[in-house]
């Protein structure tokens, strides 16, 4: 992570990076900048009715966009849960919450990770990432940083770490119901 810093200071600039989860790069930015995710939007040709996940290495990062009252204890005790798959709960949002982050749905996708580079994210902005898998429409996802320079160029500012080599991308899963919207 020889060019953290550099991260961290195009996140706070409300720039778009690239960063490692458990399976692939995620395409990241300041959930709290409309500015920022308007650019993500863009740069990954992504329609913003589908919304976005948002991912933390704390539930504390998160407190701000989940509706606490709609939630119950259950929901809470597997919000927490970081298992080897990773899950993206689908949750109650706040009314307060941009659609710019919802898109289309009352609801908002989250997932607690525990990758190093994430929580190191994390803790050096303060806030939760946007996070959707660094790759342009149509082609696959970036498995590591040399895969998200082909796509995306030499000068695309991609976090040097490792993901977690994990087979499949997080499960998307209703917190409630249990539905799930993508197999992991």
């Amino acid at each position: 992570m020889d060019n953290f810093l550099d991260i961290v200071n195009q996140l706070k600039q409300e720039g778009v990076v690239a960063y490692p989860t458990e399976a692939v790069f995620g395409l990241g930015c300041n959930p709290q900048s409309e500015k920022a995710v308007r650019k993500l939007l863009e740069l990954k040709q992504r329609p913003k009715e589908k919304g976005l996940i948002l991912l933390a290495s704390d539930l504390k990062y998160l407190l701000s966009y989940i509706d606490e009252n709609r939630m119950t204890e259950q929901a809470w005790q597997q919000l927490n849960q970081i298992g080897e798959q990773a899950i993206t709960w689908i949750v109650p949002v706040k009314k307060s919450v941009p659609s710019y982050l919802t898109g289309k749905f009352d609801s908002i996708a989250v997932r607690l990770c525990k990758v190093p580079a994430v929580v190191a994210l994390c803790e050096a902005t303060g806030f939760a990432l946007t996070s959707t898998s660094a790759n342009l429409t149509g082609e696959p996802p970036c498995r590591n940083s040399e895969e998200v320079r082909i796509q995306f160029g030499d000068d695309f500012p991609v976090l040097n770490a490792k993901t977690l080599s994990r087979e499949n991308p997080s499960e998307i899963r209703d917190i409630f119901s249990q539905q799930i919207f993508r197999q992991g």
